[in-house]
């Protein structure tokens, strides 16, 4: 390694150069998945798992779009108690919104494994949720329908979520008081 290497602080870069590959990698993945699952027409229906508040939630990988580590999130004033406010998100501003709140449930608690989950571009919002863990995919077509939610292998129960009538409540709109 050169003087000039030494001096520009290029030694460090091979690491973050490899963080930024790994990452790619681990999202390209991802994305193969989600599409995959987009076009699986058989009975094994793949969807996100999360936790929001303390309730376990399934999102339709149609509609859910990037799943980032939680941002820095500027409040807005004068806004709903349940819109968190405005994170910087690869260069957009994404509105970060707490399920939770807006159920009238416990907050969502806000630790390591937290993230912020997207809205699909194709919903036309850009809006993010805040979740306390994501779970990965599960397959709500193994799982036992108990009323309004399911119930997987091990007991748990999840609700599903549908973004795309989310984005239309009026009350989810309006994020002003």
């Amino acid at each position: 390694m050169s003087d000039s290497d030494h001096a520009s602080g290029t030694a460090a870069r091979p690491d973050a150069a490899g963080r930024r590959t790994r990452l790619r990698q681990y999202q390209v993945q991802l994305l193969e998945r989600m599409q995959a699952a987009r076009n699986n027409s058989g009975a094994r229906i793949n969807q996100l798992g999360v936790m929001i508040g303390a309730e376990r939630f399934l999102l339709d990988l149609t509609q859910a779009g990037e799943i980032v580590p939680v941002a820095p999130i500027t409040a807005v004033p004068l806004t709903q108690p349940w819109y968190l406010g405005l994170a910087n998100i690869r260069g957009n501003l994404v509105g970060v919104i707490d399920l939770a709140r807006y159920l009238d449930q416990h907050d969502t608690a806000s630790g390591a494994d937290s993230r912020i989950v997207t809205f699909a571009a194709g919903l036309g919002f850009n809006c993010g949720l805040l979740v306390a863990r994501v779970y990965g995919l599960r397959h709500a077509g193994e799982m036992e329908q108990s009323g309004d939610r399911l119930r997987d292998a091990e007991g748990n129960q999840w609700t599903p979520l549908d973004l795309a009538a989310l984005v239309q409540d009026p009350r989810f709109l309006h994020v002003g008081f």
